[in-house]
């Protein structure tokens, strides 16, 4: 049968992830100038005021149930605050970009495995060797960082903890939020990301923000590039596909992560962590795609 797939669709994957590779480093710039939860406080902040405009222009239709408005709140803390305010203290607890996107390329992983019970996905026993695969390839790239510099545990924790906020997320959205339209699961997911916020602002002092023009170009490319359109494009790829398949587009992420990160940091990777980075990604890709039968 002929492919009726329309052009947004195919080009999806690729500009989600140069979009959301780019991201992990723009971050990192981005908290040289600013404390993390300040910079997620602001970011989800223009994208909450951004959604507001689009809403009010589009006028799509408000979730009819009060169980609605929970799911679509739930995948918003999961993922905005959970997935994003963890991962961004990962990163000022020493977790190089590479990396950070390395632990969340497990991501897949863990929803190709629920997936079977929680959205009646059908997955292979070949999920579990390409587990093993990428676990293998996260240990040697773990290890091969610390050649280069000390280990931050702490950092480790955070960005592990955040990893599974995405899978909450990824996996209440597969089940709950497919008849919502886009510009409403937006606003009223990031304006529960930021309400849950809130509270952690209070241990920071806002007002330590540098408001150099790089800080300002990496937040508005946290705000349109990863917030408005990288999480757009995850959410519809989710409402096209299976929710396994969705994920594995994310495998490819720790090495783009990772080069972009090299170039603009300068944070060097050994050689032996790119052969992790070839393992992990193998072993993600081999436990979440789909086999014909």
């Amino acid at each position: 049968m002929p492919d009726n797939k329309p052009l947004w669709l195919i080009l999806a994957p690729v500009i989600f992830l140069l979009l959301w590779a780019g991201g992990y480093t723009v971050a990192k710039i981005g908290l040289q100038y600013a404390p993390p939860m300040t910079l997620l406080g602001l970011r989800f902040g223009f994208v909450v005021l951004i959604m507001g405009v689009l809403f009010l222009i589009l006028r799509p239709p408000l979730p009819k149930t009060w169980a609605d408005w929970g799911h679509l709140a739930f995948v918003g803390v999961m993922i905005q605050t959970v997935y994003f305010g963890l991962n961004y203290l990962g990163f000022v607890n020493g977790i190089p970009a590479g990396t950070s996107a390395l632990i969340m390329s497990m991501q897949p992983i863990a929803v190709a495995l629920i997936a079977p019970r929680w959205a009646g996905e059908h997955v292979g026993l070949a999920q579990w060797g390409g587990l093993i695969l990428a676990l293998i390839g996260a240990a040697v790239v773990i290890l091969a960082r610390m050649n280069v510099g000390p280990t931050p545990v702490v950092g480790y924790v955070f960005t592990t903890l955040g990893m599974f906020g995405m899978v909450a997320g990824t996996l209440w959205e597969k089940r709950f939020g497919l008849s919502h339209h886009p510009v409403t699961a937006n606003l009223i997911g990031y304006a529960a990301g930021l309400i849950c916020l809130l509270p952690f602002l209070l241990m920071e002092d806002v007002t330590n923000v540098q408001w150099t023009w790089e800080f300002i170009g990496a937040l508005a490319y946290l705000v349109i590039g990863n917030s408005v359109i990288a999480i757009g494009l995850l959410l519809a790829m989710i409402r096209a596909g299976e929710v396994s398949k969705v994920s594995a587009q994310l495998f490819m992420v720790p090495p783009v992560a990772a080069v972009m990160a090299w170039f603009a940091l300068g944070e060097a990777m050994p050689f032996w962590a790119w052969i992790g980075f070839v393992f992990a990604g193998a072993g993600v890709y081999l436990a979440t795609r789909k086999r014909k039968i």
